[in-house]
């Protein structure tokens, strides 16, 4: 199994809190203060039996710039699959609330995505087999370790919708050129797959086709449309809103 170095203070607690990867070994920076995130994130390898040395920062420095003092050597990401998302969300009772993404390219936004999708409960993330970002330690470390706690699907985005609109998940997808999203939609109600394209561009037309709905956001200002992890995020929280009034 591949072996990865996942870092900064909550990337490495949110790994080890979750236990879904194997922990190899942490490295803290010399001179690091166990304090705040740092000395829970000690006492959590002392509890899982798992070797924290301390190290050079130099060293850390190598693997990556903005390692807060401590870095991870871990398993490679462990991806779910359509059928696990679905049974998480009968297990809690609830219906199916995913979030799909297209081609996504910016580590930065597609963290920001799992982050939001973590926070309003979204029980799991579908992303394109080829031509996008992967869950690599800098998305970990951009979502602050929200990826940790997500299933994320790796599939076919066409057939996945088609097996989603199968289990009775109304597909939405997000593009400037859709209709008019309003603010107490229907659309956004029940059970949801909302489909958030690429950042420069949007939804391919094969996915965008197999969409039951496509909705832009209502704009006010001159600027022409928001970027995908913003717009993403404000569609994930409306939905959210939703789904619980």
């Amino acid at each position: 199994m591949a072996h990865e170095f996942i870092y900064s203070r909550n990337a490495v607690y949110e790994a080890l809190r979750a236990r879904r990867r194997d922990v190899f070994k942490i490295q803290i920076a010399e001179g690091a203060q166990e304090k705040g995130k740092l000395a829970e994130i000690i006492k959590r390898a002392n509890e899982q039996k798992i070797k924290a040395e301390r190290v050079p920062r130099t060293r850390l420095d190598k693997i990556h710039q903005n390692h807060q003092g401590v870095v991870a050597e871990v398993s490679g990401y462990s991806y779910s699959d359509e059928v696990e998302i679905l049974e998480l969300a009968s297990q809690k009772d609830e219906p199916p609330f995913l979030l799909l993404l297209d081609s996504l390219n910016d580590p930065q936004n597609f963290g920001t995505l799992l982050r939001t999708a973590e926070a309003v409960g979204v029980h799991g993330v579908i992303i394109p087999l080829a031509h996008t970002v992967e869950v690599t330690p800098a998305v970990v470390n951009a979502s602050s370790g929200a990826s940790e706690h997500l299933l994320v699907a790796r599939s076919n985005l066409a057939q996945a919708i088609e097996a989603l609109k199968e289990a009775q998940v109304w597909v939405v997808g997000l593009d400037q050129a859709g209709a008019q999203l309003e603010p107490d939609s229907r659309h956004l109600r029940g059970a949801l797959g909302l489909v958030v394209g690429s950042e420069g561009e949007g939804i391919r037309p094969l996915v965008r086709s197999r969409c039951d709905i496509v909705l832009k956001l209502p704009m006010r200002g001159r600027i022409e449309s928001l970027n995908a992890a913003v717009a993403g995020s404000v569609a994930l929280y409306l939905a959210y809103l939703a789904r619980n009034s």
